[in-house]
C-alpha cells in the first residue's frame, strides 16, 4: 500500500537560487562554462539515447528532486542536445525505502552521464539533511517544541540546505546576518552589557527582529527587561533551561519566544523539548548530516 503524498513544502524551493548553484557546480566539474566531460564525450555519441532510474539506496526522506531536471537542462544547453525528460516518482518530504525509484530520466546518454554526479551530489546532500531533520521532528513531536536550523551551512548551499530542513519537518531560523539581529556573547562584551547591545541594535534597526543569547536566568531577565522577545538559552542543562523558561514566563505577560541551543543531541532532545521552550536549534542539521545514498542506474 502506497503512502499518502507529503504536504507541500513551504516556502517552496527557490528555483533561481538552485539553478545558480547547479551552474556553479557544473562549472566546477567540467572546468568552466565551456568545459567538457572527456570520458563521456569520447566514448558516447551525442545522438545515443538512454533511460535511467534514480533509485534510493537507503531509507530516508528525499529533498531537492527538482534539481535533477535543472542539472540535465543545463548540461543539454552546454552540449547543444535535446533536454532529457525527467519524470518524478516521489515528492520532496516523502519518506522512501531502499530500492524505491525516485525519478526516471530519458535523453542523450552523454548528457545523462555528464550531469549524473552533480545532480546526485546535490540531491544526496539535501536528502541527508531532510532525513536527519525528520529524526529530530519525530523525537520532538508532542513536546510543543520545534527544531530549528542555524547559519552553520555549507557556503553557497544555504538556501538549498534550509529548504531540505523544511522538507524534513524543521523550521528555518534566520537566513543570514541581514534579516534578524542576534546578540551573542561577543556582542554583549563589545557593547558593555545585554541591555546596551539590545538597545543599540533596536535604535539602529528598529524594524529588524532582535534575538538575544543568554546563559543564566539573570541574563534572561535582563534581556526581557530591556525589551527582548526572543531568547536563545545557550548550553543550559535541562533543569536550568526549565528554570529560565519559568522565570521568563512569570516576569512578563507578553509573549517571549524561547529557544534552547548548544550541544543538543537526539538522545536528550525530548527532555529539552519538554522544558517549555518553543524551539531547539541544531547546527548539526546542516553541518553534520550524512548524505542519503541515491544512485542513477541506466536500464
Amino acid at each position: 500500500m502506497s503512502q499518502p503524498a507529503p504536504p507541500a513544502v513551504t516556502p517552496p524551493l527557490d528555483v533561481d537560487d538552485a539553478r545558480d548553484v547547479v551552474r556553479r557546480a557544473l562549472d566546477e566539474d567540467l572546468g568552466g562554462p565551456d568545459g567538457v566531460d572527456v570520458t563521456a564525450s569520447a566514448t558516447i555519441p551525442l545522438d545515443q539515447q538512454s533511460t535511467g532510474r534514480v533509485v534510493a539506496r537507503a531509507d530516508g526522506v528525499v529533498a531537492g528532486l527538482a534539481v535533477f531536471a535543472l542539472v540535465w537542462d543545463d548540461v543539454a544547453r552546454r552540449l547543444g542536445c535535446p533536454q532529457p525528460q525527467v519524470t518524478l516518482r516521489a515528492q520532496d518530504g516523502a519518506s522512501v525505502r531502499r530500492g524505491d525509484v525516485l525519478a526516471e530520466v530519458t535523453g542523450p546518454t552523454q548528457a545523462l552521464l555528464t550531469g549524473e554526479r552533480t545532480a546526485l551530489n546535490l540531491v544526496c546532500r539535501m536528502s541527508g539533511v531532510a532525513t536527519h531533520t525528520r529524526r529530530w521532528a519525530e523525537v520532538l513531536d508532542g513536546t510543543g517544541a520545534t527544531v530549528l536550523d542555524t547559519r552553520k551551512t555549507t557556503p553557497g548551499l544555504r538556501a538549498l540546505e534550509k529548504y531540505a530542513v523544511r522538507c524534513g519537518g524543521g523550521t528555518n531560523k534566520r537566513m543570514g546576518l541581514y534579516d534578524v539581529a542576534m546578540v551573542k556573547d561577543n556582542h554583549k562584551i563589545a557593547a558593555g552589557s545585554v541591555r546596551a547591545a539590545y538597545e543599540a541594535v533596536r535604535a539602529r534597526y528598529p524594524d529588524v527582529e532582535v534575538q538575544v543569547e543568554v546563559t543564566t536566568v539573570a541574563e534572561a531577565l535582563e534581556a526581557v527587561g530591556a525589551g527582548a522577545r526572543f531568547l536563545l538559552c545557550d548550553n543550559m542543562s535541562v533543569d536550568l533551561l526549565r528554570e529560565t523558561v519559568d522565570a521568563v514566563r512569570a516576569a512578563t505577560p507578553e509573549r517571549v519566544e524561547i529557544e534552547g541551543t548548544g550541544g543538543l543531541t537526539l538522545e536528550h532532545a525530548r527532555e529539552y523539548g519538554l522544558t517549555g521552550v518553543d524551539y531547539l536549534s541544531v547546527g548539526g542539521l546542516t553541518h553534520s548530516s550524512p548524505i542519503l545514498d541515491i544512485a542513477l542506474d541506466l536500464v
